[in-house]
């Protein structure tokens, strides 16, 4: 099995929601030829016309209104969910970040570098300190 980082290069499209996209594609990679079980956000870039971001410690997410430019997208993607952190400016330039809820939907257009670790698996799994679903990273 190979075991360097291999790249995949997303575009989406007006009104995809962008949490929703990155599932459909992890769940669609796992079950592939050759199934990516683990990947992370190298970059990302674009426009949003709302975010649904949780901030941390908050219950529930908090939506922004736009236009919004996407600065920043970080985390993991594997079988058993993903983790995503984004970074959003308004108009003004005032930037805003958290974590990224199903609502964040894209205006013109998002652009996102994936590294696929084809030597990992990252699955998720019930923390009992936390009591969130945790990362649980494992070499292949």
């Amino acid at each position: 099995m190979a075991t360097e980082l291999r790249i995949e290069v997303l575009r989406l499209h007006p009104g995809d929601d962008l949490r929703t996209a990155l599932l459909h594609w992890s769940e669609a990679a796992a079950r592939a030829p050759e199934p990516v079980q683990a990947a992370c956000v190298l970059s990302a870039v674009g426009s949003l016309t709302r975010a649904m971001l949780r901030y941390a410690d908050a219950a529930a997410g908090t939506r922004i209104d736009g236009p919004l430019e996407l600065l920043s997208l970080a985390g993991t993607l594997g079988p058993g969910g993903l983790h995503l952190h984004a970074s959003v400016s308004d108009a003004e330039g005032r930037v805003l970040g958290g974590h990224v809820m199903p609502g964040c939907n894209v205006r013109t257009t998002a652009e996102i570098v994936l590294g696929l670790l084809p030597a990992h698996q990252f699955d998720r799994v019930e923390d009992p300190l936390t009591g969130y679903l945790e990362l649980l990273a494992q070499r292949r």
